[in-house]
């Protein structure tokens, strides 16, 4: 790849005449400042206006902010770095290192496009959209296309017969129902195209298969297996995936937190995923923990009673810390009195209900057997609760920055509503013997211009797949009550 291109649409070279030319908005630089090097063997395109919002936006201590500010420094550091005319075009080889082949216009020139009189050109996009129509007269035998966040922006440019799209590079996937679930149905003739010389044995009172076979290819580290039996008076087989070598695997039974007798903090599993779920909270060997489900599927209840019993009773972590995004559903109810703790604690509704469920007295119903504890009547839940809350510490995302947490079981709820910069900022904070549990539902975003596919909890369920210290669940089957398993389906 030259180092120096023509200007943008020359045919100069057959390099040019076969990339694209990508016009940025400015919401897209704010997005993500790394967006200059995202677009590979294509040119980009910069408006002033572009700079001008970029200026106007740079000031404060906001996400948006922040990332107004690192544009204009990668862009200073491009141009400044840049041997060559800002009109013939910056190549983007040398400060991406190259990520990006192509090069970087600056809009050097006064623009007047032919806009329709009902679009004032006063107004900053329609002058970014003024640009994109004198580009594409000027150059009509290349693809000259607008890339922007806002909706209505787009709808605009196509109105006027321009090219227009959004910004895919931070979307994780297209489609979230090919997002990794951490579990797999095993086929019906599984262990006849897998059992042939498959070994066996027992460490620590569980089952070992190493197999062979097509699927184990497929299979990935701490990823779940299940094959239901076709006698209903056997139990199904469950199983995690503890090593894959080529075309041979090595399965692992679980231990089985659908029985009474190993009743977490008087939590047992009610479902499969459930079960799945808790055999990784409860893991050592496993640092990483994420659980995506719906409403009343028990993501916060089973993580809060597998940390107190993780706590409190077999001490492998000094204490629960808890923090979520403060992205309010409504309007804002305004600033809040008080400590960090206290300003946490109307975001930490969710939390008081289920500790509520965790330290409510025995049930003597069989059918909700293993549901709460007797702690010596009143006096002793309110001990009890006393105990609990002593260990358990409420903090704001907001003052995370350079802290480190040792031997802490860390909580991340509504984990949908983080960024991946957001997302990256928070599991670093994991010092030796930390575990990080992230819970949520893809499905609920209250965060602007965060969608399913761009999500942070999305972002890193992906990208930690396989690695032998994590695991993912994604939760099924509400369990929080008819009326809410009804209304998660049909509203």
């Amino acid at each position: 790849m030259a180092t120096k291109r023509a200007a943008p649409g020359k045919a100069g070279s057959k390099t040019t005449a076969n990339t694209r030319l990508f016009v940025l908005d400015t919401n897209v630089l704010m997005h993500d400042p790394l967006s200059l090097y995202r677009f590979e063997e294509h040119d980009i395109y910069v408006p002033i206006m572009t700079l001008e919002e970029l200026d106007n936006n740079k000031k404060g201590t906001t996400e948006v902010a922040r990332n107004a500010r690192q544009a204009s420094r990668m862009l200073d550091d491009i141009v400044s770095g840049s041997e060559h005319d800002i009109a013939s075009g910056i190549a983007l080889s040398g400060p991406s290192r190259d990520l990006a082949s192509g090069s970087l216009f600056l809009q050097s020139e006064a623009i007047n496009g032919n806009l329709p009189p009902s679009l004032p050109t006063a107004k900053g996009d329609n002058q970014i959209l003024a640009v994109v129509m004198y580009l594409s007269e000027k150059f009509p035998k290349r693809e000259v296309i607008l890339v922007s966040k806002d909706i209505n922006m787009r709808i605009k440019a196509r109105t006027l017969g321009l090219l227009a799209q959004d910004y895919f590079n931070d979307k994780v996937l297209e489609d979230t129902d090919l997002l990794y679930t951490g579990s797999r149905e095993l086929p019906a003739d599984f262990w006849d195209k897998h059992g042939k010389d498959m070994e066996s044995w027992k460490e620590e009172g569980r089952n070992l298969y190493r197999i062979k076979g097509p699927l184990c290819s497929e299979m990935l580290v701490n990823e779940y297996v299940h094959m239901e039996s076709p006698d209903p008076n056997e139990r199904p087989f469950n199983a995690i995936v503890q090593e894959v070598t080529g075309k041979t695997a090595v399965l692992k039974t679980l231990v089985d937190y659908t029985h009474t007798k190993n009743a977490i903090w008087g939590v047992i599993a009610r479902n499969r995923e459930q079960n799945f779920a808790l055999n990784l909270l409860m893991d050592p060997e496993i640092d990483f923990v994420t659980l995506l489900g719906q409403a009343g599927t028990g993501k916060t209840l089973l993580t809060l009673a597998a940390s107190l019993t993780q706590v409190l009773e077999t001490k492998r972590y000094s204490e629960v810390i808890i923090t979520r995004v403060t992205v309010p559903v409504g309007e804002d109810i305004g600033f809040l009195p008080g400590t960090e703790e206290e300003k946490m604690t109307p975001w930490m509704g969710a939390l008081e209900d289920n500790l509520d469920v965790l330290n409510k007295p025995a049930d003597t119903d069989p059918a909700h057997a293993g549901q709460g504890g007797n702690y010596g009547g009143d006096w002793g839940r309110a001990a009890t609760m006393d105990l609990i809350r002593s260990r358990i510490k409420i903090k704001s995302l907001n003052f995370m920055r350079g802290r480190t947490f040792l031997n802490k079981f860390l909580i991340i709820d509504e984990a949908q509503n983080l960024t991946p910069k957001q997302m990256k900022t928070l599991i670093t904070r994991a010092g030796p013997g930390t575990k990080v549990v992230c819970l949520g539902n893809i499905a609920q975003i209250d965060t602007p211009y965060l969608t399913e596919g761009s999500s942070g909890l999305t972002y890193v369920v992906d990208r930690f797949k396989g690695w032998p210290h994590s695991g993912h669940i994604t939760l099924q089957r509400g369990e929080r009550s008819r009326l809410a398993d009804h209304a998660a389906e049909v509203l």
